[in-house]
């Protein structure tokens, strides 16, 4: 699903992202592009990066 519109970002790529190793929006504000455009997705850019940590952490315990 698309998470940034203006950047066309989708939650995968976050997740994939954060696998990467990008821990914060700002992170993912870098490397992808979202919250960078209107800015209205961020908060709900910032809950798609804490469920991808939250299972990066999950896989690795």
């Amino acid at each position: 699903m698309y998470v940034c519109i203006c950047h066309a970002v989708t939650d995968e790529q976050i997740h994939d992202a954060v696998a990467d190793g990008a821990d914060d929006l700002h992170a993912i504000q870098s490397h992808l592009g979202a919250a960078t455009g209107c800015g209205t997705c961020a908060e709900y850019a910032q809950k798609v990066i804490d469920e991808a940590l939250a299972k990066k952490l999950s896989y690795a315990a």
